[in-house]
């Protein structure tokens, strides 16, 4: 029951996660820049301590009276993961949506399902699972297999997306003008490895969650409490090159411009930003229930893009495409379902 609520949790999440930049569509008139830094300020300041609040009134003072070294070390890998979110966008600019997407979520849920263990298989911390660990059971070894599905999912993905771009391209000089295979490969892998911090900083921060259970508040909510600390990082990173951004293209006067819808920009990027968090509210809940890193982070991230590839067929993305494209695409979605299940019963195990 425990791995099905779990399961059920991360799918939540990573359903928010995958549906998060729809508001963003309806944003008119604004940079890049301007519409993501306000949605950026919901996700990671305004909404994580409403979040704790609510679940955990005196999150507060549990930070306070928290060690300032894990506050730090807390802080830290937040920093680094919201780098890693910074150099997703590149990799999707080097690879193109499709492809962009499929490799750089790939190498996320490879690095982010296997550094973990692999830290804890040299630095060991009680009731966390080590690769060699995995390894040695029957549950992680179906785990590990959940990986590697998922990984041959995404690439078929990324297949599909190349067949795709192939059926609808008409300039092909134009349609390749930015594309680069080996800076597309290097900073995909760049931000696997970064994004991976943010399962570090969960952990770094676990004093403070554990503080919060045993004052005894629902353990299903504790990480809400790391959130608040962990998530400053990744605001201060997007922070500075979203402000960046608006002094270099001379968009800071997005926020005040009468012509655009002002009122409408904020709301549907306060929308945004919101479902942005609701991914870590909830894989929070998952993590609670599965507590194997490997399990949450690849159930988290293939909920994620199969999100965002069924609302690429709701958007009518797949429409005209060749049988063997759509075929391709079919498969992919399969295999990363049967990902899923594998983990799952990995974990139950």
């Amino acid at each position: 029951m425990e791995s099905i609520l779990g399961i059920l949790y991360h799918s939540i999440g990573g359903f928010s996660s995958g549906s998060f930049y729809m508001p963003f569509k309806k944003v008119k008139g604004w940079a890049w820049e301007s519409y993501w830094l306000v949605g950026g300020i919901f996700s990671w300041l305004i909404v994580p301590p409403l979040a704790a609040y609510l679940t955990i009134p005196n999150f507060a003072e549990i930070i306070s009276t928290a060690s300032p070294t894990i506050k730090m070390f807390t802080y830290s890998m937040g920093l680094i993961w919201g780098i890693g979110g910074l150099t997703y966008g590149l990799g999707v600019r080097y690879l193109g949506m499709s492809l962009g997407n499929s490799i750089t979520l790939g190498f996320c849920s490879a690095f982010g399902a296997l550094i973990p263990p692999i830290y804890y298989q040299f630095n060991a911390v009680q009731g966390k699972e080590s690769i060699g660990d995995m390894f040695s059971n029957q549950g992680g070894q179906l785990v590990l297999l959940g990986v590697l599905v998922c990984i041959v999912g995404i690439a078929i993905l990324g297949k599909a997306g190349i067949l795709k771009e192939k059926d609808f391209a008409k300039d092909i000089e134009e349609h390749d003008k930015e594309f680069s295979l080996v800076k597309g490969l290097i900073i995909a892998i760049v931000s696997g490895i970064l994004s991976s911090f943010f399962n570090f900083g969960i952990e770094a921060g676990k004093p403070m969650a554990e503080e919060a259970v045993r004052q005894g508040f629902n353990p299903l909510f504790q990480n809400n409490v790391t959130y608040v600390v962990l998530l400053w990082g990744g605001l201060t990173t997007n922070f500075i090159w979203c402000v960046y951004l608006n002094f270099k293209n001379k968009t800071g006067s997005d926020y005040t411009n009468k012509a655009t819808p002002i009122s409408k920009n904020v709301m549907f990027s306060a929308l945004a930003g919101t479902m942005w968090f609701l991914q870590f509210f909830f894989y929070g809940m998952g993590e609670s229930k599965l507590g194997n890193g490997a399990s949450s982070w690849i159930l988290h991230m293939s909920t994620i893009i199969l999100t965002a590839n069924f609302w690429g067929f709701y958007l009518k993305e797949w429409t005209g495409v060749s049988k063997k494209t759509f075929n391709t695409f079919l498969l992919g979605i399969a295999l990363m379902f049967l990902s899923i299940v594998l983990v799952g019963i990995g974990n139950s195990l």
